[in-house]
Parts: structure tokens; sequence; C-alpha cells
């Protein structure tokens, strides 16, 4: 398990974002996922944040990414929703008809965390912490 680190701590978080279509419509395809991918990467580097993966159906995209802790990831989320939004209106006008209005995100979105430990797993290792030690008896 390789773990991040800055000049005072040491993290793992990643995290599982899907962002959905407004009005859930079918407007992604090869060609808009990957240019919703490009740009999701243009300006993830601006918040400390890496891509993993990234996958799309056609009413919306699943995004696995790792983050560093300072990271105000609501922030990011709007400036590459705003982003994504105008520029992918711009490049497709099989987008912009599906989608007449300003919007091309629904104003939701899902946030998971996930990788590392199970959470069993953590409160686990939590409950047994100041007992002793069965090896050192």
């Amino acid at each position: 398990m390789k773990l991040d680190t800055n000049a005072h701590s040491v993290f793992m978080l990643w995290y599982h974002l899907i962002l959905v279509t407004k009005y859930r419509r079918r407007v992604f395809n090869d060609e808009v996922s990957n240019r919703a991918k490009e740009i999701f990467e243009n300006i993830a580097s601006n918040y400390h944040i890496t891509l993993i993966e990234w996958n799309h159906d056609s009413d919306h995209v699943h995004i696995l990414f790792r983050s560093h802790p300072k990271t105000e990831l609501s922030k990011f989320i709007n400036a590459y929703k705003t982003a994504s939004s105008r520029l992918i209106k711009q490049e497709f006008e099989s987008v912009r008809k599906q989608l007449w209005k300003s919007y091309f995100w629904s104003q939701s979105f899902c946030l998971l965390t996930s990788g590392g430990a199970p959470i069993e797993v953590i409160k686990q290792y939590i409950e047994s912490q100041g007992e002793p030690d069965e090896q050192s008896l």
C-alpha cells in the first residue's frame, strides 16, 4: 500500500464521484466522455487531485480519484462542473440540442470515500487499541 505524503502528513484519500447529467439526458458517448475526462484532469492538478479511473454510461460518469487532505472537494467539484458544462456544450452540438438551457450536470452529486481497509477491520483495530498484545505475554 503506497501512502501519499506532504510536508507534515501521510495520507491515503480515495474518492468515488458520480455525476449525473441534467434530466438524466443520454448525452455521453466515448467522444464526450473523453473530453469530460480531459477537462477533469486539467482542473484536478490545481486541486492536488489525481485521476485513477474514469468510466461513463449514457447519462452519468463514475470517477475514482485520490486527493490531499487540504483539498476543498466541493469547490473542486463545482469548478469542474462549471467548466466542463460550458466547454462540452460549446464543442458538441448534439449535447447543446439535448440540454437546451445552461445546465449540463444535475445540481446534486454522489461522493463516496473508498480504498483502504473495510470499515469493520478499522473498527476492530480501533477497539483493540490499549489491549495487551498476546505475543508479548
